[in-house]
């Protein structure tokens, strides 16, 4: 049953697709349209998957070249891979938090003021790990785990969204949206550095480019080109040979790292289409919700619904991220000689991605270009030393070559894994 549980709960679009029909039965829809909005907002939320894991593979093999043509080896961050790990020793804990912690913020929504439900159930599954890994690390053991671990979630998962909204009213122009996804202290850390350096007037989207170079305006051929010359880089540094006996299959390195990048591109596309495809059926729904169960309740949405808003500050939000996390990786490399067994964090594509272009929208909504640049790339630093911090409180998977990426994993677990030292 547990199992069961974990395996609905851990589904963004089964989760969020029973979110729709719930809604569509308390607004009394017809059979027909409760089971349209139901499988559309499915559907939408499996091409928003399936753009992202198009996306992923095809930056495995930009990190691979990375790696090789630079010669540098340490910890990447990746939230699938440190999960995997933890939940063959804390698997039913996870499940547990993870259950309960969902109607804990349920609750949280319908008696208090922050009217916020978290419907990321990845991220969801994510944070339940590690709080579970933590707390058995910390001593916690038993009913208590669970207690402690539910009611730390379905704050974590009703806070976050809260601390957000405000960033997300000026990038959507209204208030039917809120944002869940966990890195959102990196996200208002950009917003905060975009309202400090820049002007929101000067946005991202109104970038005007010579006559010649018109279309880039396309931000799908845009992305291409940007990330063709990334891919080049990366492949003439990492050798020919490398690329075309490891990653390619023989295929000549400069037509790989050509289908790389464009390959690229149409996952972003992807994730867009089904962003949209997302909203349109989630927000009439939700509204069943709001009115029957919880009151004026805001759905909480993963990172790519503010993607769309601005589709150039997701470019440079990324690439700005990712400049980040390759000068903190120089800076703990001159750290390391003064304190030797220092981490070494790599910048970890898949999160610069989807954490640098967020930050980038959210940098581009207080801070126009200037603040998209600038918000992304110290969200590119916090997610390079936050980790660090975060490894020694993990216990034995802190030994792993992998760690959790995101801002919110990182100040969760450092501020829990501490206050259980300091209790004890």
């Amino acid at each position: 049953m547990l199992q069961f549980i974990l395996d609905i709960l851990s589904v963004p679009a089964i989760l969020v697709g029973l979110i729709s029909m719930i809604g569509l039965i308390a607004l009394k829809k017809s059979g027909a349209d409760i089971i349209k909005g139901t499988v559309k907002t499915i559907l939408g939320f499996l091409i928003l998957g399936g753009g992202a894991g198009i996306v992923v593979d095809a930056l495995s093999s930009f990190g691979a070249m990375f790696q090789e043509g630079f010669n540098i080896n340490g910890v990447v961050p990746h939230n699938e891979a440190i999960v995997a790990m933890a939940l063959k020793t804390y698997g039913t804990q996870t499940a547990l938090i993870m259950a309960f912690g969902m109607v804990v913020n349920i609750l949280i929504a319908r008696f208090t003021s922050l009217k916020y439900i978290f419907l990321t159930g990845h991220h969801t599954l994510y944070m339940a790990c590690m709080i579970a890994s933590i707390l058995v690390v910390g001593g916690v053991e038993g009913v208590l785990l669970v207690i402690i671990g539910s009611l730390l979630l379905g704050f974590i998962m009703a806070v976050f969204p809260a601390i957000a909204q405000p960033t997300m009213r000026k990038i959507t122009g209204g208030d039917e949206v809120a944002f869940g996804h966990f890195s959102t202290v990196g996200y208002v850390l950009s917003a905060w550095i975009g309202s400090l350096v820049g002007n929101k007037e000067k946005t991202t989207e109104d970038i005007n480019f010579p006559q010649g170079l018109s279309f880039l305006r396309d931000s799908s051929l845009a992305v291409s080109l940007v990330m063709l010359v990334l891919y080049l880089i990366v492949a003439f540094a990492s050798g020919p040979a490398y690329v075309e006996k490891e990653l390619s299959g023989g295929q000549h390195f400069i037509v790989f790292s050509i289908l790389q990048a464009i390959t690229f591109a149409g996952g972003v596309y992807i994730i867009l289409a089904g962003v949209r495809l997302v909203l349109a059926e989630i927000i009439p729904a939700f509204s069943g919700i709001a009115t029957t169960l919880v009151p004026d309740a805001k759905p909480a949405i993963d990172c790519p619904v503010v993607y769309p808003y601005a589709p150039n500050a997701v470019l440079i939000g990324f690439l700005s991220s990712f400049v980040g996390g390759v000068v903190g990786m120089l800076v703990l490399l001159m750290i390391d000689r003064s304190i030797p067994g220092l981490p070494i964090i790599l910048p970890g594509v898949v999160p610069h991605f989807f954490c640098g272009a967020t930050a980038g929208v959210f940098g581009n909504a207080t801070g126009g270009l200037k603040g998209a640049i600038s918000g992304a790339f110290v969200q590119g630093l916090l997610i390079t030393f936050l980790p660090v911090l975060l490894m020694p409180v993990l216990g034995d998977l802190g030994f792993a070559n992998t760690t959790f990426s995101d801002a919110d994993f990182g100040v969760v677990g450092i501020l829990l894994g501490n206050a259980l030292q300091f209790f004890r």
